[in-house]
């Protein structure tokens, strides 16, 4: 069993004040209109943080409406880059200034790590705000080279008004994921963050009109997916929608947007991402990154390496150099510096990942390690590792979202290849091996949006991901990102007496 921390941790820290719990529409916070709230839990103990507006259809018509004016007649798509990208800088620095308290709220909301949350997730979205604050005055169209005697350059255009539903498992980074591109490239915006973690999504709207951000150019909506999340995806006004959440949810969102004014969709969906680790790799490496590929953030991560292949002459030894490694990962409050592991988000994801551990040996998997909860409080769970896992296996095929990893072995490169496409998803992959054309020709071959050679969550803001196949379409990260906020109009003179076409 893994080591944990039994009760709350001894941290110096002081627990954030809940300082918004009201809708921010049009530059200030309201309630919802029908006066309904709802509660927010702190997954350490089960117990309530706040009661929190719940934003319904009518809310997000009246942000919608704000997000329209600011767009068709408001300063934000019409300043100049230079000037929006002096604004995120500012609203960057609000964020550095407030990091703790950031930090602390995703802790206590989402039961994400509070150290890691203050060195890496909050100074990251500030850093990725400064990143696009810099790429808001390069946005170019280009000059064609016509066929006859006519004129052609193109311009990139803002898309207009933008609806951003964000999950609970990174509800700082997949904030600024969207909303900080959106935000480069003149876009209004309406952010509907999970109901499991709305406390961040409110301090970073407050930090945002603070910052100089004008009225009605970014609006929250707290709430459920079933009334505020589909109020978005089919409100007739809005130009755009981009969704990180469950295959299943995104098909409801493309089926919204369809029936609706057909806008254009985004969508990084479910991962079932393989891990390919060859005989030649460092075994105790490998095992530290196949590891951190399915505990990192609890396995609460889509691209996590939850299926973990290990070829045949190395296998044994890893299995081994896993079990010890495991036992040693600390599962503790998220304050608590000596953690490495803190709760699941939320009991209903909980109870989830614990029902699949429970079919996973009814199917005749293993336990290798862990498959328990933790203690009598809060929704902690035990690293969980399984081997003897066929690949027909549901912990073999679904996506659990949570600790639980599959490991399986291999023999030849074409085997492992074959293993790896086995699956309905594309987000992510991971390849350990020494042998540059061993990594050449299975990189190549994987079909999936992003893999990482020799190392595991190899992100950086400006290098894009996304999903192929049933994992979805769009890409965050990087220029490409920009672009999806922004549309191509092509613009077309005549040209008289011209001595060159």
């Amino acid at each position: 069993m893994a080591d944990h921390i039994n009760g709350n941790s001894d941290s110096p820290v002081k627990l954030p004040t809940i300082k918004f719990t009201r809708l921010f529409i049009n530059g200030e916070f309201v309630d919802s209109v029908s006066g309904k709230t709802f509660e927010t839990i702190d997954p350490r103990t089960g117990g309530v943080i706040a009661r929190v507006a719940e934003g319904d259809k009518e809310d997000v018509d009246l942000a919608v409406r704000a997000a329209r004016q600011a767009f068709d007649d408001g300063p934000w798509p019409r300043m100049s880059g230079a000037a929006r990208g002096r604004i995120m800088m500012k609203y960057a620095d609000l964020i550095d200034e407030h990091k703790e308290e950031l930090a602390a709220l995703d802790a206590i909301d989402a039961g994400k790590l509070f150290n890691q949350g203050k060195a890496l997730d909050i100074p990251g979205v500030a850093n990725l705000l400064r990143y696009y604050a810099g790429a808001a005055d390069k946005i170019h169209g280009e000059t064609l080279k016509m066929s006859r005697e006519l004129q052609g350059y193109t311009l990139r255009e803002p898309i207009g008004v933008s609806g951003h539903i964000i999950p609970w498992n990174f509800p700082s980074s997949m904030f600024f994921m969207m909303s900080a591109p959106a935000l480069a490239a003149g876009c209004t915006m309406i952010v509907k963050p999970a109901e499991q973690t709305p406390l961040s999504a409110l301090f970073y709207a407050d930090l945002a009109y603070k910052a100089g951000v004008p009225a009605g150019v970014l609006n929250v909506i707290t709430g459920y997916g079933p009334t505020a999340g589909a109020a978005i995806a089919s409100h007739m006004d809005i130009d755009k929608v981009c969704f990180t959440g469950s295959t299943e949810v995104g098909r409801k969102i493309m089926q919204a947007a369809a029936t609706s004014n057909l806008k254009q969709v985004s969508l990084e969906l479910g991962g079932k991402s393989p891990l390919l680790i060859f005989d030649d790799a460092d075994v105790d490496k490998a095992a530290d990154l196949a590891l951190l590929g399915i505990l990192y953030n609890k396995g609460e991560i889509c691209v996590a390496s939850s299926r973990v292949f290990v070829q045949e002459g190395i296998y044994d030894e890893f299995v081994k150099k896993l079990k010890e490694k495991a036992k040693d990962w600390v599962v503790g409050d998220p304050f608590d510096p000596r953690s490495r592991q803190g709760p699941q988000v939320d009991k209903q994801q909980f109870d989830k990942i614990l029902s699949y551990i429970e079919h996973g040996k009814r199917e005749g998997a293993t336990l290798l390690t862990g498959g328990k909860p933790i203690g009598k409080t809060g929704y902690f769970i035990e690293p969980t590792v399984f081997t003897d896992v066929k690949e027909e296996m549901m912990i073999a095929t679904d996506e659990i979202f949570g600790p639980v990893m599959s490991l399986m072995k291999f023999e030849t490169i074409e085997e492992a290849i074959k293993k790896a496409n086995n699956t309905k998803y594309g987000l992510a992959a991971g390849i350990v091996t020494k042998n540059l054309d061993v990594a050449n020709t299975v990189s190549r071959s994987i079909r999936a949006g992003t893999i990482w050679i020799n190392c595991y969550f190899g992100f950086d803001r400006d290098c894009s991901y996304g999903g192929y196949k049933m994992s979805g379409f769009g890409r965050h990260l990087g220029l490409e990102a920009l672009h999806k906020f922004l549309q191509v109009k092509s613009v077309v003179t005549p040209i008289y007496n011209s001595p060159w076409l």
